[in-house]
């Protein structure tokens, strides 16, 4: 008893494929009970009185001077016309049970007249279920062929055939054909409000996603540059007067750095306005990571760079990323541990670029005091993961920080 009931549930929520499921059948059920128990629209609901009294009056007027020969008086006859007609008010909710009406009552009383027509094609284009429609047509059929109505003449039986064919088939394909076009036209309504609303949803997401980018550009480029400029703006403070050559070498790498940020800052709006073609014949190699670190050893920091294997040009995402960690790491270095020992390892191989920052503790916290936001780490582990690599960030084995990078290489 305990193994059948996950079993028993398990069978139950699986369906064949190609079928839709348990729940998609009940959800499409009580949709169709939801149109089944809602009224027409009241346009529809306007028409269909007016097809119901004019056809009243047609058919009551009509049977009761077509009248030949019936069981009945032409009066009840007429009356029963005008009976059937009042009934096609509920034609669009009731297209079968109006139909079986039609064939008990109009084949007992002869109260069949025109208003068959509205009736056989509510029940092609409303009928739920295309068995009980052709099955109501094939009873209707009968029934005109064996209780012959009261302005039946003496024609051949194969021309009353050929006739009733004619009247109770042909509404009912029009109904059919009707009520398929209307299915399609609201399943493609549906559809296109579903893919509107997958664009807005799509265009929303490609909105975060450039913010997201804007951010992080706007990150590497302006708070990397502007801390580091930071630094050398207070080493310039402390050696302005007891050492103004070495003052004027800082001030020169100060400008030098904003040069540098500027034009990175036309590269970011560049790459934003025209895509990452803009600045894809500059990419940064290992001469500017020789560059960066260089800067960072002017502003006092004891860094190393260590590169292993040939130095070959590297794809430009591939070059930006690497510059952006390594650049990113060094700033860290600056605000959270300025005097600590630092190497970066950069190792070249066939098959992906592989890189390490690694820093040692801080003797003394740093006094510049720069603020951090904690989003760079973020935007470099987006970055390698958007180039299909590895990215880690945490503390040393023995003390410190410690970044490595894994970024794969197109194959040749």
């Amino acid at each position: 008893m305990k193994g059948r009931g996950p079993r028993s549930s398990s069978r139950a929520a699986a369906s064949p494929p190609g079928r839709p499921s348990a729940r998609a059948r009940l959800a499409r059920r009580a949709g169709d009970a939801a149109r089944f128990l809602r009224w027409p629209a009241p346009r529809s609901a306007v028409l269909d009185l007016l097809l119901a009294f004019g056809f009243a009056v047609l058919d009551g007027v009509f049977l009761y001077f077509a009248y030949e020969h019936f069981w009945l008086p032409a009066s009840v006859v007429g009356a029963s016309g005008a009976v059937t007609a009042l009934a096609t008010v509920v034609r669009r909710r009731f297209p079968v049970g109006l139909t079986v009406f039609l064939i008990v009552f109009g084949g007992i009383t002869g109260g069949a007249g025109f208003a068959t027509l509205i009736i056989l094609y509510s029940l092609g284009a409303y009928g739920r279920s295309r068995t009980a429609v052709l099955g109501l047509v094939a009873v209707g059929y009968v029934t005109a062929l064996v209780f012959p109505g009261p302005t039946n003449d003496d024609t051949g039986f194969t021309a009353q055939a050929v006739f009733a064919l004619a009247y109770t088939g042909l509404p009912v394909v029009l109904g059919l054909y009707m009520g398929a076009r209307k299915q399609l036209m609201a399943s493609l309504q549906e559809r296109a409000a579903r893919l509107e609303r997958e664009q807005g949803l799509l265009a929303e997401r490609a909105r975060a996603e450039e913010r997201t980018r804007i951010a992080r550009e706007m990150h590497d480029v302006v708070a990397n540059r502007v801390s580091v400029m930071v630094v050398h703006a207070g080493a310039l403070r402390a050696v302005a007067r007891r050492d103004p050559e070495r003052a004027a070498e800082t001030a020169a790498v100060i400008g030098e750095m904003g040069r540098q940020a500027l034009e990175e800052l036309r590269q970011v709006v560049g790459v934003l306005r025209q895509g990452e073609e803009a600045v894809a014949a500059g990419a940064p190699g290992v001469s500017e990571l020789r560059d960066l670190v260089g800067q960072s050893g002017a502003a006092g920091l004891r860094v190393e760079l260590d590169v292993a294997g040939p130095e070959r040009p590297m794809p430009p995402a591939v070059g930006r990323t690497v510059y952006r960690i390594v650049q990113e790491a060094l700033t860290n270095v600056h605000k959270h541990a300025g005097d600590a020992a630092t190497s970066v390892a950069l190792r070249i191989l066939p098959e992906a670029v592989e890189v390490e920052i690694v820093n040692g503790p801080a003797a003394a916290a740093p006094r510049h005091g720069l603020p951090s936001g904690g989003n760079g780490l973020v935007g470099l582990r987006e970055r390698v993961t958007a180039l299909g690599g590895r990215f880690a960030a945490g503390p040393g084995e023995r003390g410190g920080f410690r970044v490595t990078a894994r970024l794969p290489l197109p194959a040749a």
